[in-house]
């Protein structure tokens, strides 16, 4: 079984822990550690059983609010998925039928008999000036 030297509030400690855990125990130590150093910087020296103590509570307590926001975020994910599920289970809607409005026969006849008039009346009119010109010219 190995042993890890860790640091907590300024105090070494020798620790034994499972083969392959280590790493997990450094970190450990590391959280006690920042908890204790806060501590330390505002009560100042203290017995280490009362520093181990408070380091203890504060980490626990902080372990407690984020368990309580882990409970609150996987009961509104629940809720988000019932909705979700309720969504897919809803059939589909009916297709809904759309008029568009049609311009009548009659009036894209008549339009398009203006246009031809129109093209008619510029050619006749190109004519007659093409004429003229080339009667000046003359």
């Amino acid at each position: 079984m190995p042993e890890v030297k860790i640091n907590i509030g300024g105090r070494s400690f020798e620790v034994a822990c499972q083969e392959g855990e280590e790493h997990f125990l450094t970190s450990a130590a590391a959280l006690l550690d920042n908890e204790a150093s806060v501590l330390s910087s505002q009560i100042g020296r203290m017995p280490e059983a009362r520093m181990l103590l408070m380091s203890g509570l504060m980490l626990a307590d902080k372990t407690a609010g984020m368990e309580e926001k882990l409970r609150d975020l996987e009961s509104k994910l629940g809720a988000q998925e019932a909705l979700i599920e309720e969504m897919r289970a809803r059939p589909e809607p009916e297709p809904k039928q759309i008029e568009v409005p049609v311009v009548p026969t009659a009036v894209t006849d008549t339009l398009a008999e203006l246009a031809a008039r129109t093209e008619a009346m510029a050619s006749a009119l190109e004519e007659r000036v093409g004429v003229s010109s080339e009667d000046q010219s003359a």
